[in-house]
């Protein structure tokens, strides 16, 4: 990574698609980032003009609420234009290829393509394709980067660092995109990452990535510091491990009489959207624990961080 003459970090790439590309550098760099931009949020106005003349599309092949919203907000409060492109009554529905809808956005003259894609790896392709930079937003099984950036922010937040802290990521962790950036991230940043979920959502040798596995729910979190609970996808292979969603939560529904056994000021994080009384009660949802709201909140930061890096990227990396 390059860096200034006083040492500080110069951000280069012009896309960002993945943890797993990133150096524990850049990671804090783009947290860091965030931090200023958090200020922004508390504002009586909430826009500063650092991306002003700059054109922002989102390309959401995928349904979203949070996640487009967020950056929606995050490229007006740095005073960009939008486009939002309804992909039900776009030209894909016509047949057109990712690449093709890409070119033809690109000679629009627009900047960033924020894109989430049912296909694992369609960011990359696309931004082999275009000079314009591109934002993950989440592509297939693979990786949601900004959401793990997020998480990692709330947590430096609200317990003041990353490294060393013991990080249980509990539920459908062979289906979460979601899971996969948090692992990249939080090893990069010095955590200590355990995945707990029945056998059949462990994914073969997910122990490579440095993290360690159970299928005990008590034992991921008698020692956490946080927990990171993610939403269970009966509508992919989970009705497989489940014959119930009433059995999922009785083996591995976070409670708030689970929660008495675990530190007092655990942290709880839900990348939502939550099945309450499945991945975890409303109680524990809405309780003292609980950074739900506030990740989403911080959301805004470390995307308005992350359109402002690959937007102002010295040298550009493709």
């Amino acid at each position: 990574m390059k860096t200034e003459k006083d040492g500080r970090p110069v951000w280069t790439k012009k896309d960002l698609l993945g943890l797993e590309y990133l150096s524990r550098e850049e990671i804090a760099l783009i947290l860091y980032t965030a931090e200023s931009f958090k200020e922004v949020t508390t504002r009586q106005i909430k826009k500063v003009p650092a991306l002003r003349g700059k054109t922002v599309i989102n390309l959401f092949y995928e349904p979203s609420t949070r996640t487009r919203t967020s950056f929606e907000l995050a490229a007006k409060r740095l005073s960009a234009d939008v486009i939002n492109v309804a992909i039900e009554a776009s030209s894909v529905r016509k047949g057109e290829t990712l690449i093709d809808t890409g070119r033809n956005i690109e000679a629009l003259k627009i900047d960033i393509i924020v894109v989430r894609h049912n296909t694992s790896g369609a960011p990359n392709i696309l931004s082999r394709a275009v000079k314009s930079s591109v934002v993950n937003a989440g592509d297939g099984w693979h990786e949601h980067p900004t959401q793990a950036l997020l998480d990692m922010f709330t947590l430096k937040s609200k317990l003041g660092r990353i490294e060393g802290l013991n990080v249980s990521i509990i539920g459908d962790i062979a289906h979460s995109r979601v899971a996969r950036s948090n692992i990249w991230g939080l090893t990069k940043m010095g955590a200590n990452v355990t995945v707990c979920a029945p056998k059949m959502l462990i994914p073969d040798k997910i122990e490579d990535m440095g993290v360690k596995v159970t299928t005990d729910i008590d034992e991921a979190l008698e020692k956490a510091d946080a927990i990171n609970v993610l939403r269970m996808q009966f509508e992919r292979d989970g009705a497989l491990a489940f014959p119930s969603k009433l059995e999922y939560f009785k083996q591995y529904g976070v409670t708030a009489e689970r929660l008495k056994k675990c530190k007092k000021d655990i942290v709880v994080m839900h990348p939502g959207p939550i099945n309450r009384g499945v991945e975890m009660s409303s109680e524990v949802a809405d309780g003292a624990n609980s950074v739900i709201l506030e990740q989403v909140t911080n959301g805004i930061a470390v995307r308005m961080a992350a359109l402002y890096l690959v937007s102002n990227a010295r040298g550009k990396e493709i």
